[in-house]
């Protein structure tokens, strides 16, 4: 009996906090857990960690340097590299070990969360059910289970600890803790400038949970807190342009030709309502959806419908109900950056742009069904009921959406599975059926991807590569000129697999240029180098050969 009494006030001493944190953690490490055995993928994987010449190498000085000066995959997000490169130094190319950062990341993200929002708010339970949820979603799989995507747990990482040392220095104000808040700003946004948005939600939690406003109200109180955050608007500001350089030098900005301003606009407010309906019912997830230009009108207006209709009461419920106003604004405002009206690749939404924006719609939720059920005479069992059934059904579902991302071939096949029209998950699954010696299902899949996009660039590119295997040269030196016709800036590696092409076809001034081309674009591509000296020399043999025969 003494035992027992023991025991039992043992774990009364064990805070409920405690146990919300040991369920985020053991909740993420089931789900994740098969992640530490899976591959690379071939998306961006490549151009982040397996062919990454400098995050190879681990950390090393030239590497530290070059992180923060270059603008290497159409951004400059030093911190993630020095992230990427530290694994290499702990691990090397061992992507089980890649993926497991992420899922730490993950981990800490959640509870961080958790922490935060039980902070402001003092909200416990309902703290923790918008932590569960963001930390079991399906639609967050993506950004813990992609090794590229570091940079999205990454910055929200540093997102969280700045919301809260900002809500420390709203308690204890002093210079020390708005110092701190700014630095992690920067962080966040050198890991993924997502988080540009930070100072507007500042703003909102001045309005809610943080009650500011309340403290002297009209226009003055507002302008001394836009006042206040001043040098966070300011980071934000260098930020966009730090960004939009990039994005232009690295041709992720060519998109907008393609696509109008109306058909952008139509497209995001459709988006809008989509991430909405994959929270709700979060089936048929892919890598990567399509854009599909210009949205039918009843889609655009039903869009307008739904997105007008819960603003409008948002707005209107804002003193009764601030959460509402706060968590849809939360949704409506971080997702901005990505909502594609700035048009930046291929894609019309992805899974990962919601990893932070869905939280808003979390927190409505969560104090809505609490508001909800507290006209309820049986409140406490229909809240320990939704509190358990939800995140349940998620951790099933999620489970499931982790098993896509084991390789290469299985994350395209449930794209194509769950998508139509997906010429990006035809050309990626054929590069990993061609990497396999899969040669003639990669031709298919390649065909199969330029008939859905007869200017996609890299389809012709891997098509030619894949005939070139094949031993079929003529038709793949045509794909190679299609792709290069289509993508003046290609890479330098594109540039030198066709220059050794044109070479063993005897066409040594073609093969000449693009070994040029090649090296004006990445000085330090030693192979590039090397085969134009092997043309230079082989085309003077040839002319000293011509002109012996001549004489």
């Amino acid at each position: 009996m003494k035992s027992r009494n023991s025991f039992n006030r043992y774990f009364e001493g064990v805070r409920p906090g405690l146990w919300v944190c040991l369920f985020l953690v053991a909740a993420i490490l089931a789900i994740y857990f098969p992640v530490s055995g899976y591959e690379f993928i071939n998306y961006d994987d490549p151009l982040y960690v397996v062919d990454n010449d400098q995050v190879r190498r681990g950390l090393t000085f030239e590497g530290i340097q070059w992180a923060f000066t270059s603008l290497h995959a159409a951004n400059w997000h030093p911190i993630t590299w020095l992230s990427h490169m530290l694994d290499v130094e702990l691990y090397g190319l061992n992507a089980g070990a890649h993926h497991s950062t992420n899922v730490i990341f993950h981990i800490l993200n959640s509870m961080l969360l958790f922490l935060l929002l039980h902070r402001m708010t003092g909200a416990l339970w309902r703290s923790a059910m918008v932590a569960a949820l963001f930390a079991v979603h399906p639609l967050h799989v993506e950004s813990v289970a992609w090794i590229s995507e570091r940079k999205d747990v990454l910055s929200a990482f540093f997102g969280f600890l700045t919301l809260m040392a900002y809500a420390e220095y709203v308690r204890h104000t002093s210079l020390m803790r708005y110092g701190a808040a700014l630095l992690l700003f920067a962080l966040g946004m050198m890991s993924k400038p997502m988080v540009v948005t930070l100072p507007f939600l500042m703003m909102l939690l001045d309005y809610w949970p943080l009650n500011r406003y309340a403290e002297e109200g009209g226009v003055r109180r507002f302008a001394a807190l836009v006042r206040e955050k001043l040098p966070f608007f300011a980071l934000a500001a260098a930020s966009c342009v730090v960004t939009m350089i990039a994005q232009k030098q690295g041709g992720a900005m060519d998109m907008l030709a393609s696509y109008s301003f109306g058909a952008r606009v139509a497209n995001a407010l459709v988006a809008y309502v989509a991430y909405l309906g994959k929270m709700i019912w979060p089936i048929n997830l892919a890598i990567f959806y399509p854009h599909l230009g210009m949205r039918p009108l009843w889609q655009v207006f039903g869009a307008v419908a739904v997105v007008g209709g819960i603003s409008a009461a948002a707005l209107l419920w804002a003193r009764r109900r601030p959460w509402l106003t706060v968590g849809w604004l939360w949704y409506l405002g971080t997702l901005v950056p990505v909502i594609g009206l700035v048009q930046v690749g291929f894609q019309c939404m992805a899974d990962r742009y919601a990893y932070i924006p869905l939280i808003g719609v979390y927190i409505v939720l969560a104090w809505g069904f609490h508001d909800m059920f507290q006209r309820w005479r049986r409140k406490t069992l229909g809240l320990i009921f939704a509190g358990m059934a939800v995140p349940a059904a998620l951790i099933l579902l999620t489970w499931n959406q982790v098993k896509c991302w084991e390789n290469s071939a299985i994350i395209y096949s449930c794209a194509l599975r769950n998508t139509t029209g997906n010429f990006v998950a035809h050309n990626n699954l054929g590069a990993a059926l061609s990497v396999i010696g899969n040669h003639s299902d990669a031709v298919a899949h390649y065909r199969e991807a330029i008939k859905i996009f007869p200017n996609y660039a890299d389809a012709h590119k891997n098509l030619g590569l894949t005939l070139l295997a094949l031993g079929k040269k003529d038709a793949a030196i045509e794909h190679f000129r299609k792709a290069f016709q289509i993508v003046s800036q290609a890479p330098p590696k594109a540039h030198n697999d066709f220059g050794v092409l044109l070479a063993e076809q005897g066409r040594l001034d073609e093969a000449i240029s693009h070994f040029h081309k090649a090296l004006e674009l990445d000085a330090t591509f030693n192979v590039a180098r090397k085969n134009l000296e092997t043309a230079l020399k082989e085309k003077n043999d040839n002319s000293m050969d011509a002109k012996s025969i001549k004489q």
